[in-house]
């Protein structure tokens, strides 16, 4: 949260939390255990929640471990949740684990990225897909959403650059919504700025019919389009901030003959 947001407490804060759910004050009580009327008197500011209330409305409520340190610190308290650097010493296994994920996957492209999207781990196949992108864009720190939507990125070569453009834009948003964000607004504001490249504003007629369960990304590489499904996974239940906005995205291969091409470029 910025320090506007601070200032206006607590109880705002919740209020603001609860209307984006779409949660009554009543629906809310009865979930933590709690009267409408202390809710009521939380957010208005006629009643200070304890530490342990804070917490509770926020599990209720869905609101993401940064957002309840800043939370927390609005009604007074200290943050709940550690933020390790993810280079720390402490964070050994975890590093190691998801890099042992990443290469598990190949062939298949994959990789990890923190809240703003700077691509902190990535796998042969993800490096495979980034041949020919200029090479700014591959200068630490790289940013998956720039080097996807940058015209000098992959953005060229994406066959239904409309729809995924629209996909990643709207992901973008509802982060946004949930982070509050500046840098992640910033960067949202300069990847929706970039032009579609000529040939690229007519949908592709072949994404739809072809795949009606999920949007694949189609993408050109070595004169063949591949298509893939793109998941998401993050961590359950995370005490730290760092890791609670570590994210793994994969590609599936969404047809045999992507999956062949892959195989045969990585045996």
């Amino acid at each position: 949260m910025t320090t506007a947001a601070l200032e206006t407490g607590v109880g705002p804060m919740l209020r603001g939390w609860r209307e984006q759910r779409r949660i009554s004050q009543l629906e809310l009580a009865l979930r933590a255990d709690s009267s409408a009327r202390h809710i009521s008197f939380i957010e208005t500011g006629r009643s200070r929640p304890s530490e342990d209330m804070v917490l509770r409305l926020a599990e209720h409520l869905d609101v993401p471990v940064r957002e309840r340190n800043a939370l927390l610190l609005a009604a007074g308290y200290a943050p709940h949740y550690a933020q390790t650097p993810l280079d720390d010493p402490s964070m050994s296994s975890l590093r190691e684990g998801m890099e042992r994920l990443l290469q598990a996957y190949e062939p298949y492209p994959a990789l990890m990225v923190d809240a703003t999207y700077t691509v902190l781990a990535a796998n042969r196949g993800i490096e495979m897909l980034l041949e020919g992108v200029a090479g700014h864009l591959l200068t630490p720190p790289v940013n998956a959403m720039r080097l996807t939507l940058h015209p000098e990125g992959l953005a060229p070569r994406i066959r239904n650059l409309p729809e995924w453009r629209g996909h990643l834009l709207d992901q973008m948003e509802r982060q946004i919504a949930l982070m509050r964000s500046d840098a992640l607004r910033e960067l949202y504001e300069e990847v929706a700025a970039h032009p579609v490249p000529a040939g690229r504003t007519a949908p592709d007629p072949g994404s739809r019919p072809v795949f009606p369960f999920a949007l694949p990304l189609r993408i050109e590489h070595g004169g063949t389009v591949l298509s893939f499904i793109s998941t998401i996974a993050t961590f359950n239940t995370p005490m730290d901030v760092t890791v609670s906005e570590l994210a793994i995205e994969t590609f599936l291969p969404a047809d045999p003959e992507t999956a062949k091409y892959l195989q045969s470029l990585m045996p």
